[in-house]
């Protein structure tokens, strides 16, 4: 099957903490630690035990192999119910430049180490 993804698809063993940004009254902020299973520079796919809201934008940190932490914000647009957690895919919303291009690094370091 052909991949017609525009960018380059990684997996990435880190996890992220996301709050929801709404501010909804009666809305704790809460932290929630996920799995990332898909990252590229323009996106994110991971699972996560809490339901979160399909179209809102939560805030994260991601920790890269560096252990540099790069702030996003991450709008969800998939949604998936799995057994005992569900899988998310997001779109990064306003990420610099420089952040989407220590993602290329990343996925460039991954693919000549293999």
């Amino acid at each position: 099957m052909e991949n017609k993804r525009k960018n380059v698809r990684t997996d990435l063993n880190a996890k992220l903490m996301l709050k929801k940004l709404s501010g909804n009254v009666g809305d704790a902020d809460s932290e929630v630690i996920i799995d990332v299973t898909d990252l590229s520079k323009t996106g994110i796919g991971f699972l996560c035990d809490k339901l979160l809201v399909e179209g809102e934008v939560y805030e994260a940190y991601l920790t890269i192999w560096t252990k540099e932490v790069i702030h996003v914000f991450i709008e969800i647009v998939r949604k998936m119910n799995v057994s005992d957690h569900y899988t998310y895919g997001g779109i990064f919303v306003g990420m610099s430049e420089m952040d989407a291009c220590r993602i290329s690094v990343y996925q460039t370091v991954e693919s000549e180490t293999k």
